[in-house]
C-alpha cells in the first residue's frame, strides 16, 4: 500500500485551564487524547461527533496550526510535529483549510481579490498580473463573478462568502483540504450548492479532504471513510457502508438513530438510542471508557477498562472500534 498523504499517531492536546479558588490546583484540559488516524490520498475522511468533542482543536493540530502536546503527525512523508513556523511554510502551500463560519473567517477590510490571492503572493507563486488572472479564474471555478474581484466581503452572501474561502483554499493547488464544518452556518439549500462543488473540485483537481461535521447526512454524501469522535478519542473508524449498515460503537448507533429518515412512515416505526446525561467535561474525564456513565450497555468492567480501537467480531481490519462490548447486527443498541 502506498503511504498515507496524512497520518496521526498517538496525537495528544491539552490546554492548561484555571484554578477552581484560590488555593486549588490547575486543571488540564484534555481536548484529544491519544488519537490516531490516517488519510489516502484521494479519499475523503468524515469526522464526526458531537459539539465540544474535539474535532475542530484535532484539525487544527494536523494542519499544525496549534502546538501538539504530544504524539506525531506525518504529511506527504514528512514529519511535521515538531517543525518551526519557518520550517513549515513549504508545505503549507499542500495543506490548506476551509473554516467554519464564512463571516468571521474573511478580512472584512480586505478586497476578495487580496483575500483569495494572499497565498499566491506569500509563497510568490505569481506575479501581480497572473496573480490577479489565477484569482478571478478561482472565482469563476468556484461559481462567483470575477468581475467582483474588487468588492469586500459585507457585498457578498452566506453561501458566496464561503465560496470565497474555497476559492482561498484552492488558490495554492493543495494536497489536502481541512474542511471545518464548511456548510453548518448556511441554508439547506446552499448547503447542497457548497457540497456538490467540494466534491466537483475533489474529482478535477484530485483533492484529499478531512471534512468535519456533526451532520451524517452530509457526511454519508462525501466521504469515503467515517471517523467517531467522542471526549477527545476515536471511538469507531470504517468505511460509509460499514458504519451505517452495522455500527459497532453504542455512540455511533446513537449518532445514526439521531438522523432524521427521509421516510415519515420509516420515522413512526423505529425505535430512537436516547442518551443520557450530558457530554462529561474533558477536565475530569470518566475512568475506564469515556463513553460508560452514558452508554446503555455499560457493564462493570467498562468503568476500569479503557478499551483499545480494534476490530471487532469478524470485521475487516479497517473497521475498528473502541468498544468492551460492541454491538452485533442482531443485538439492539
Amino acid at each position: 500500500m502506498s503511504e498515507p498523504l496524512l497520518a496521526a499517531e498517538h496525537l495528544t492536546k491539552t490546554y492548561d485551564a484555571r484554578r477552581v479558588g484560590w488555593t486549588g490546583s490547575p486543571q488540564t484540559v484534555r481536548a484529544v487524547d491519544d488519537v490516531s488516524l490516517s488519510i489516502e490520498p484521494g479519499e475523503t475522511l468524515g469526522l464526526v461527533g458531537e459539539t465540544g468533542c474535539g474535532k475542530s482543536t484535532l484539525a487544527r493540530c494536523v494542519a499544525r496550526l496549534q502546538p501538539l502536546t504530544g504524539g506525531t503527525v506525518r504529511f506527504d512523508g514528512h514529519d511535521i510535529s515538531t517543525l518551526s513556523g519557518r520550517q513549515l511554510r513549504p508545505l503549507r502551500r499542500d495543506m490548506q483549510v476551509i473554516f467554519q463560519d464564512p463571516y468571521g473567517s474573511l478580512n472584512p477590510r480586505r478586497r476578495v481579490g487580496s483575500i483569495i490571492g494572499d497565498g499566491l503572493a506569500i509563497h510568490h507563486a505569481a506575479g501581480r498580473a497572473a496573480r490577479r488572472a489565477q484569482v478571478q479564474e478561482l472565482m469563476e471555478v468556484v461559481g462567483l463573478n470575477p468581475e467582483h474581484f474588487n468588492r469586500f466581503p459585507a457585498d457578498f452572501s452566506g453561501g458566496q462568502r464561503q465560496r470565497i474561502g474555497v476559492a482561498r483554499a484552492l488558490a495554492l493547488r493543495p494536497k489536502l483540504i481541512i474542511c471545518d464544518e464548511p456548510v453548518s452556518a448556511l441554508d439547506v439549500s446552499i448547503q447542497a450548492q457548497v457540497i456538490n462543488l467540494l466534491l466537483d473540485l475533489q474529482r478535477e483537481f484530485r483533492l484529499t479532504y478531512l471534512f468535519i461535521s456533526h451532520d451524517l447526512s452530509v457526511v454519508r454524501h462525501v466521504s469515503t471513510r467515517i471517523a467517531v469522535m467522542y471526549l477527545g478519542r476515536i471511538v469507531e473508524t470504517g468505511t460509509v457502508e460499514e458504519l451505517f449498515a452495522a455500527g459497532r460503537h453504542p455512540y455511533t448507533r446513537a449518532l445514526l438513530s439521531a438522523v432524521p429518515p427521509a421516510d415519515p412512515d420509516a420515522a413512526d416505526s423505529r425505535d430512537p438510542v436516547v442518551l443520557t446525561g450530558d457530554l462529561p467535561s474533558p477536565v475530569n474525564p470518566p475512568s475506564g471508557c469515556p463513553f460508560h456513565p452514558r452508554c446503555p450497555r455499560r457493564q462493570t468492567d467498562c468503568e476500569v477498562t479503557t478499551p483499545p480501537l480494534v476490530a471487532a467480531f469478524d470485521d475487516g481490519p479497517g473497521h475498528l472500534t473502541a468498544c468492551l462490548h460492541p454491538v452485533s447486527e442482531n443485538d439492539g443498541p
